[in-house]
């Protein structure tokens, strides 16, 4: 018997969280870990209490033709690491890995691109989140050092 590789495993768990998204244009999940221990897990979906996209059966974005990556506000989903982070104490984030799979909702492919937004990415920041492990495909896998992002500042315009 061959044992999954740690960031598979996790990666594989981030996936599971990830069946319980309810965007109809990308689904995504996260958990958060910290010393081989699991602190929360998050996915897209409304806020609670909020009709959900795939109980309407609408996407307001896909409806006014917005382009993935723009226009957040418009969207009724809380992003997957945003409530992976809302569940965790920060004084248990700091120095965490923060796991992140997304797939296409309508085709369940992977999303090759599979990066946390810029909104996302402060929270992250602030949280003290240390690294952010995406699945990007079957066998590929990308890890950021969130301290990358803290030094190339995508807020700051020229």
């Amino acid at each position: 018997m061959q044992r999954r590789d740690k960031l598979n495993y996790y990666l594989d768990i981030a996936d599971a969280a990830r069946e319980r998204s309810t965007c109809l244009r990308r689904t995504y999940g996260a958990i958060i870990v910290k010393n081989d221990e699991i602190l929360a897990s998050g996915y897209n979906g409304a806020p609670r209490g909020r009709c959900n996209c795939v109980d309407l059966g609408v996407c307001h974005r896909e409806e006014l033709r917005i382009p993935s990556g723009e226009r957040y506000e418009l969207c009724r989903s809380v992003h997957a690491e945003a409530n992976a982070i809302i569940s965790a104490a920060r004084r248990d984030m700091i120095g965490a890995d923060m796991y992140l799979v997304g797939r296409d909702a309508k085709t369940g492919q992977y999303l090759t691109d599979t990066t946390s937004c810029s909104m996302c990415r402060r929270l992250i920041i602030n949280a003290g989140i240390a690294r952010v492990i995406a699945r990007l495909g079957e066998d590929d896998i990308r890890v950021t050092d969130v301290a990358d992002w803290v030094r190339m500042d995508d807020t700051v315009v020229s």
